[in-house]
């Protein structure tokens, strides 16, 4: 079942693997025809954890919804079942609903005068630890840091008095002994004391209690609990657009438009700046950072992305405040191509590395660019996502389409690349030498409707990407390549792939759609 099976290496040092065949998997959330969505209910993040056993999701109201895989629970005792594990069995991947708790709430900085949104800009799943989950979620400008875990609900089971009605044991608690309004004597005493003052709601045995026994505590049933462990606020002015963990599992970094903190997951309220871009007067400013990630296993080295179209490598050994930057990756534009959009359009939305750290995957608002760390010439490959509207760039800009932040991400064995666009499609690329895949599928239960018939094969052609935050646009509707409709104001924005198969999540408006292949 794992997605980097023997069959995909053996295929990789014959030739390029084969395109893979998805199909739907599950959708939470689905809304009907016609059903209008709410604003508060529209995904905002997606993330898998490292086991690939649980996904989050955060919305733009500021809450966080946990699922759980369910479909690689241990079998039963059946002989079947159990002779059943002896061989690969292709499995449904399957996620059940686990919890939600509200993440973040509308906030307002009196000092500034700003409205803060409860949207939840990035999750961050941390080392689980004790049976419990720890997540890191952060909206604009407050990062928080969660341990969800199971709390066994206990109950009182046992009593001298049995209970005839459904109060009571609370009847004994509280009705039974409460204060009389006789007269009260010395050592307690009480005048005229009835011994029929005990409540009705209890019935004792005949003939009495015989003997006084403690009552038993048994835990019936658990409740998953969340409860917020630390808040890092207070250290970004401009809006969080990126989290990251160390994989020294102490650390993380925060990334705004102009600066990158580094954390102590322990400690809340210090943080120390290893990146500042702001410049002395800000009428000099000409980029500003638009995501950052740590390395999966150099705890010293991380990549941050500019509005510009390049990507940084820096060296936390270097100094404290990391000034320069050891390795600079951008692709230039050719002379006499540029236009009024060739800035709009380079600018990186989304980094991600791959999961052996060699590769750094890119996302503008037209290409995808897959990078070697160890070859700053250029970009090793480009994937064109949406070629067939650089003719509507003019649309795109006045209905501010053009500033759509789309994310990417790459299978666990580093051998497809995915991102998202419009009219609720993504696209999966195969990156192996050779490869033409070139997938395009939809978020709706029949994923393969709309296919490409061109593929488009990894060029190294021009960069394009994206720069703010996702705004609504007037309906543009348009024609892509193999003439199906357009329409800007769907947009597939958010989705991760599962770290060890090839499964993928994907957020359509307030719809969470799950694939596998």
């Amino acid at each position: 079942m794992n997605g980097c099976d023997g069959g995909d290496v053996a295929g990789a040092s014959a030739g390029p693997p084969l395109p893979l065949e998805w199909k739907f998997s599950q959708v939470f959330g689905e809304r009907a025809a016609g059903e209008e969505v709410q604003e508060v209910d529209i995904i905002s993040a997606i993330e898998f954890d490292k086991t690939g056993e649980h996904l989050a999701t955060g919305d733009r109201g500021g809450r966080v919804v946990l699922f759980e895989r369910t479909d690689t629970k241990e079998p039963g005792g059946n002989r079947r079942d159990l002779e059943r594990t002896d061989y690969a069995v292709s499995r449904h991947p399957e996620f059940h609903y686990k919890t939600e708790f509200q993440s973040h709430e509308p906030e307002f900085d009196y000092l500034k005068s700003l409205e803060i949104e409860e949207k939840i800009n990035k999750i961050r799943w941390c080392n689980a630890a004790n049976g419990a989950l720890f997540l890191l979620s952060t909206n604009d400008k407050t990062i928080k840091f969660w341990k969800v875990q199971e709390k066994k609900v206990k109950k009182i089971s046992e009593m001298n008095v049995e209970p005839s009605k459904s109060a009571g044991n609370v009847s004994i608690a509280s009705s039974s002994f409460s204060p009389s309004p006789k007269q009260y004597l010395p050592n307690g005493g009480c005048q005229d004391r009835s011994y029929n003052s005990l409540s009705n709601d209890v019935s004792f045995p005949p003939g009495g209690v015989p003997s006084l026994k403690l009552p038993v505590v048994t835990s019936f049933e658990t409740s998953l609990v969340a409860r917020c462990r630390r808040i890092y606020a207070h250290a970004h002015d401009y809006h969080i657009n990126s989290i990251s963990n160390n994989s020294d599992g102490e650390t993380f970094i925060s990334a705004d438009d102009l600066r990158i903190n580094l954390w102590n997951l322990e400690i809340s309220n210090q943080s120390f700046n290893i990146v500042d871009v702001k410049p002395a007067n800000m009428e000099d400013l000409t980029e500003v950072i638009t995501s950052a990630e740590f390395h999966p296993t150099h705890c010293n080295m991380l990549a941050y992305s500019s509005s510009k179209g390049s990507i940084r490598l820096v060296d936390l050994r270097q100094s404290a405040l990391v000034d320069s930057h050891s390795k600079l990756f951008e692709e230039l534009e050719p002379p006499g191509s540029r236009s009024f959009f060739t800035e709009i359009i380079a600018s990186i939305s989304d980094i991600k590395f791959a999961k052996d750290g060699r590769y750094l995957l890119s996302r503008d608002y037209m290409t995808l660019k897959l990078w070697d760390i160890n070859m700053d010439s250029g970009p090793v490959a480009t994937f064109q996502v949406h070629e067939y509207l650089r003719p509507k760039l003019c649309d795109l800009y006045e209905n501010d389409s053009i500033f759509d932040k789309f994310e990417c991400c790459l299978s666990g064995d580093g051998l497809r690349v995915a991102t998202g666009s419009y009219s609720n499609l993504f696209r999966v690329f195969g990156r192996a030498a050779g490869s033409t895949e070139a997938t395009t599928l939809e978020a709706s239960k029949n994923p393969m409707r709309q296919q490409v018939q061109t593929p488009s094969r990894p060029s190294r052609s021009l960069s394009s990407s994206i720069t703010r935050v996702v705004r609504r646009g007037a309906e543009s509707p348009g024609v892509d390549a193999n003439g199906n409709s357009f329409d800007s104001t769907t947009k597939l924005l958010h989705l991760a792939w599962h770290p060890t198969e090839n499964s993928i999540a994907c957020a359509a408006a307030n719809s969470l759609y799950m694939y596998y292949a």
